[in-house]
């Protein structure tokens, strides 16, 4: 009901609208409709009372709540469930849990600050309150669990094109590092399964994106290495606008691989690669060998050219460095 009022105020934009025609056209009292104004302004929505007039909607919070997302949206499976947090340990734990309970396909998890935000290879991920878009994913997928590992580079897709749709100079590192055109990274992602031998029973993909930080936001072990949008901008960026885009862009992939296989992704993946072509160092548990990252395989595997001959790196075993010269 609360989403209902909301509703009523935005469609009203500039101007007010009375307690007395919320009340009819939702069917509740006005004591009912009064009580949601309450809440709605504990939620950090600005709303102006006028005894006569009624209730004006004057501006929203800067907060990733599914009122705020979820009446525009353009989705079929991502997003249509929600669950908003102020703050918790880690975005993908919580998403796991709520699958164990049967969260449904397209689950989102979203929170405006993580106490232990993770990355790939155990790395932490520094996830400040409401400086960035810190969200997860639940999967349901019907493909086997072999090609799950290709869910990290849809989601690096997804993200880059929501990007590049707003004029942001963003490519992929492989397998799922967004940068921006110095080098500097802008996103993490990280995907976990549970599934038995033939089949999946979820996927869950976290992703980190860095919005409104600025230069002294950023702890110093990192300030030199990783950037954010608004610094790109000169400004800060919509965090609203931005994650819808980047939810729509992940609906669309994901329905498109659910028909259709990942060929597509790993073609969009290509086109956004800033790895490829490249001379580079791959730095694994057991060796460390040169070479030139010429393609990635139908496995999403990055393909090196070296002196010995093609070799095939799997994500999650490496890191990769620019070779230096």
């Amino acid at each position: 009901m609360q989403k209902k009022v909301l509703a009523l105020l935005r469609e009203a934009e500039d101007n007010y609208i009375s307690g007395e025609e919320i009340a009819a056209r939702l069917g509740v009292s006005r004591t009912a409709v009064w009580k949601h104004i309450r809440a709605l302004k504990a939620a950090g929505y600005e709303i102006e009372s006028h005894a006569r007039r009624g209730y004006m909607l004057l501006e929203a919070p800067d907060l990733l709540l599914p009122q705020e997302l979820q009446p525009t949206l353009r989705t079929q499976v991502i997003g249509k469930n929600m669950v908003h947090y102020g703050e918790i340990p880690s975005s993908n734990n919580e998403a796991k849990k709520l699958a164990l309970d049967g969260a449904p396909d397209g689950t989102v998890v979203v929170a405006e600050a993580q106490g232990a935000g993770k990355g790939r290879l155990s790395r932490g991920w520094y996830s400040p309150a409401r400086k960035g878009i810190w969200f997860s994913v639940v999967l349901r997928p019907a493909f086997l669990p072999q090609d799950a590992p290709k869910c990290t580079l849809m989601a690096a897709v997804a993200v880059v094109r929501a990007m590049k749709d707003m004029g942001f100079p963003v490519g992929i590192k492989w397998p799922n590092d967004v940068l921006d055109n110095k080098g500097r990274k802008l996103v993490g992602i990280l995907t976990e399964l549970s599934a038995e031998m033939e089949r999946i029973n979820f996927v869950v993909i976290g992703t980190g994106i860095n919005v409104n930080l600025w230069p002294e936001d950023f702890p110093d072990d990192i300030k030199d290495i990783a950037t954010s949008l608004g610094m790109l901008r000169g400004g800060k960026v919509d965090r609203v606008e931005l994650f819808a885009r980047v939810l729509e862009a992940l609906d669309d992939l994901y329905l498109s691989v659910e028909k259709k296989g990942f060929d597509d992704v790993l073609d969009e993946w290509r086109r956004y690669s800033v790895t490829l072509g490249q001379e580079v160092n791959v730095i694994g548990v057991k060796e460390t060998f040169a070479g030139t990252a010429t393609d990635i395989d139908a496995d999403g595997a990055l393909l090196i050219d070296t002196p010995e001959g093609r070799r095939r790196v799997l994500a999650g075993d490496v890191s990769i460095r620019p070779r230096r010269k």
